[in-house]
């Protein structure tokens, strides 16, 4: 049994993708993101379940500046959880003066708050589960929290399934050291994080190479270098598999254009959608293309 950590402490939304994505493996919560993505590369844990996007929010930055720096981790697998919050309190409590939780959460339950605790002001946590720790310990009147919290402080629950955007979902990722990648199933993801030259037009030729290939992207964010001011690492989603040769094909092209790129991971995706191939730019196109080469490579061929 491997030992996964996840980003906690106990009762978080975090938690309950871990059990999905690691069910036969022993959890323990870590207080940071960062402090998960340390546990594995300090051989501490074998893995780590960390949240890397949100419908509402967008994206978890601390998950992607820990991915681009550091010792390489890969994504094997990803969950997406439907968002719907808990308002937790105390059996002592009359009135809500103050409602803690982690600031995305809160982002996704304003409108609720507004309409149901108009009185109440808002406080950040470093998570919603750590939002339902204080309120235990009566720091804070309520939490916003995720509904397995219950299962782990004895509090109240003063409303559940709350969420502004109903279909509101957050994506989790289980990392593991580089190692051998889960096959393909014709219903990928792939990342990667990409540090483009700082030139006109250089973002556009990043992408221009998976347009080429019929490669269709799922996610695009910017994040500022560390240390070089109007620099930016570019962190990128697109269907299919590193083992595809066009997808090979592309991240090849994307390294010679690139300062640097780091290969973040191939895997299933949670939603289950298959890669769209464009016409003209299927895998056989690639291959045969790949043994033309090679053929001309070993005099075969004129």
């Amino acid at each position: 049994m491997s030992r996964i950590a996840y980003f906690g402490p106990q009762g978080t939304f975090t938690e309950q993708a871990a059990r999905r994505l690691a069910a036969d493996d022993e959890l323990f919560p870590v207080e940071t993101i960062s402090a998960a993505l340390t546990a594995v590369r300090k051989g501490e844990a074998a893995g780590a379940c960390v949240p890397v996007e949100n419908s509402v929010e967008g994206a978890v930055t601390a998950t992607l500046d820990g991915l681009a720096e550091d010792a390489p981790l890969v994504a094997v697998a990803e969950e997406l959880l439907a968002v719907h919050f808990s308002v937790l309190t105390r059996d002592d409590v009359d009135t809500v003066r103050t409602v803690a939780s982690h600031p995305h959460a809160l982002a996704q339950v304003r409108q609720w708050l507004a309409a149901n605790l108009p009185q109440a002001r808002t406080v950040v946590a470093s998570s919603t589960a750590a939002a339902a720790v204080a309120v235990q310990r009566g720091e804070y009147d309520a939490a916003v929290a995720a509904p397995v919290a219950v299962e782990h402080y004895p509090l109240r629950v003063l409303a559940t399934g709350v969420a502004d955007v109903p279909d509101a979902r957050t994506r989790f990722l289980l990392l593991r050291p580089p190692g051998t990648l889960p096959g393909p199933t014709g219903h990928d993801r792939t990342s990667i994080v990409a540090a483009a030259a700082n030139r006109t037009g250089a973002l556009a030729e990043l992408l221009t190479e998976l347009a080429f290939r019929g490669i269709n992207l799922t996610r695009l964010d910017a994040r500022p270098i560390k240390g070089n001011f109007g620099l930016y690492r570019f962190f990128i989603d697109f269907e299919g598999h590193v083992i595809e040769p066009r997808i090979g094909d592309a991240l090849a092209a994307l390294r010679r254009r690139c300062n640097n790129v780091r290969f973040l991971g191939s895997h299933p995706r949670a939603d289950g959608v298959a890669a769209t191939i464009e016409q003209g730019a299927a895998n056989q196109d690639f291959v045969n293309a790949a043994d033309w080469v090679a053929a001309v490579r070993r005099g075969e061929l004129a």
